[in-house]
């Protein structure tokens, strides 16, 4: 399976888990007063099923309070299957800087394990049915914890779509009442992105869909349709726009769709599924850290 790991900035990496640990210890740790620094080792272990994800991180974490972790487990492996406890990794170091990092590592491999677990269960939906396009998140990420949420999509095999404001340009239902029709916004946005960053376009029926795609935009975006209304329109500007110069503008669903409807929007006219769902409100992956006795 690929690894996602070389993604990540060292310097990104590092600031982040400096801030998370900054947060949790911001004075004195008392805690750690009372277990010391004599040498131990704890295991990490998945109590619940999940993806592994957010390797990174955690390795970050134990690595600034100069501890060890040797994993059991590569990432996007399945782990805590059934009701099986399973040991994932196992921590060295001392007894109170083990405790210092515990809670931020488990807190971010518990969320991004879970957003991995469930893009892993949307992407094996897809390829039951021989869908070819794209699943994808959306921007509904936790602010600040945007990068490990969509380290998790792509860990579980999901598109992260735009990572924010600057990676491609949307234009919603906002941008074109202020700025008056779809092709002065399109024209609007073209001015100031260049070449090199694409357009997509929020349409709410076919009409608005087509004069998107003759403005220029790249990705034209159905939202809120039923799975039969979206299969049906996409179908036709799909016709419409075969063997034309159009024939490049890619088609995405979104809006509404859950992992239970997702498969009624895997036509073959459509090119990316985007889910809200793929990081709100997604169960975490339960993990422990247990010091050894003795």
């Amino acid at each position: 399976m690929p690894s996602y790991q070389s993604l990540i900035p060292p310097s990104t990496l590092s600031r982040q888990v400096t801030d998370w640990l900054a947060e949790d210890i911001p004075s004195f740790d008392y805690g750690g007063q009372v277990v010391g620094d004599s040498e131990r080792k704890a295991v990490l272990l998945a109590k619940s099923p999940g993806i592994l994800a957010g390797v990174p991180w955690v390795n970050e974490v134990f690595r600034q309070l100069g501890c060890s972790i040797t994993w059991n487990f590569q990432e996007g492996q399945e782990v805590g299957q059934g009701s099986q406890v399973t040991e994932v990794a196992e921590v060295r170091g001392p007894a109170c800087r083990i405790l210092l990092g515990e809670r931020v590592a488990l807190n971010v491999l518990a969320r991004c394990s879970g957003i991995a677990a469930r893009a892993h269960r949307l992407r094996t939906i897809a390829q039951e049915v021989g869908w070819k396009g794209r699943i994808a998140g959306t921007r509904k990420t936790t602010p600040g914890f945007r990068l490990v949420e969509k380290y998790g999509m792509l860990v579980g095999g999901c598109d992260g779509h735009r990572m924010d404001l600057s990676s491609m340009v949307m234009l919603k239902d906002n941008h074109i009442w202020s700025h008056g029709s779809i092709t002065e916004a399109v024209r609007a946005a073209r001015e100031v992105a260049g070449f090199s960053v694409k357009v997509e376009v929020e349409a709410r029926s076919e009409e608005e869909a087509q004069e998107a795609a003759e403005a220029g935009a790249d990705v034209v975006m159905l939202d809120n349709y039923t799975g039969k209304g979206f299969q049906a329109a996409s179908a036709k500007l799909k016709a419409l726009w075969a063997n034309s110069p159009l024939a490049h503008v890619l088609i995405e669903a979104s809006g509404g769709i859950t992992e239970a409807t997702l498969s009624e929007y895997l036509s073959p006219d459509v090119d990316v599924v985007s889910l809200g769902s793929l990081s709100q409100s997604v169960p975490h992956v339960d993990f422990s850290l247990k010091i050894r006795r003795g």
